[in-house]
């Protein structure tokens, strides 16, 4: 099976089509930025962007993905440059104990991709299905608006 991974050409075995997209990143591609968190999809930790749209990689198995395009926090900066959602999150300060953080920016830049100048009801329902424990919701508004103006 073939597939794109963070601008690349990604081969994986067929039996490993059953798996999770989560486990196949995190375990068997050693990418490690998308969390678990709940395993259900409902929390939003393990959120990465498959074909322009942010996917829960615990709900997806490995086989759907042949021949789509898949981004994870890895694939976003350029080199040495973050992208500018990245860089607003780091600005405003936007996490505590980070660990929903991958999955909120991937949702985050997601957003911006396809509303590039969201309004704060457009921000809250794309970031309705992310969860964070330390309740940063504020920040991560904040920044996602200000990301907005860079993108």
């Amino acid at each position: 099976m073939r597939f794109t991974l963070n601008g690349l050409g990604q081969d994986i075995p067929a039996d490993w089509a059953d798996e999770p997209l989560l486990v196949l990143l995190r375990e068997h591609i050693g990418l490690t930025g998308a969390k678990f968190g709940c395993g259900v999809g409902i929390c939003g930790a393990c959120t990465i962007i498959v074909d322009g749209a942010a996917t829960r990689a615990c709900m997806i198995r490995s086989g759907e993905i042949e021949g789509l395009n898949v981004r994870t926090i890895e694939g976003l900066s350029d080199g040495d440059s973050l992208h500018p959602v990245q860089q607003a999150w780091l600005d405003l300060g936007v996490p505590q104990c980070g660990y929903c953080q991958a999955g909120q920016i991937m949702a985050a830049v997601a957003l911006l991709e396809e509303t590039p100048d969201p309004s704060a009801d457009d921000i809250d329902a794309a970031m309705d299905g992310n969860l964070c424990r330390c309740g940063t919701y504020p920040r991560i508004r904040a920044a996602i608006a200000r990301a907005a103006e860079r993108v």
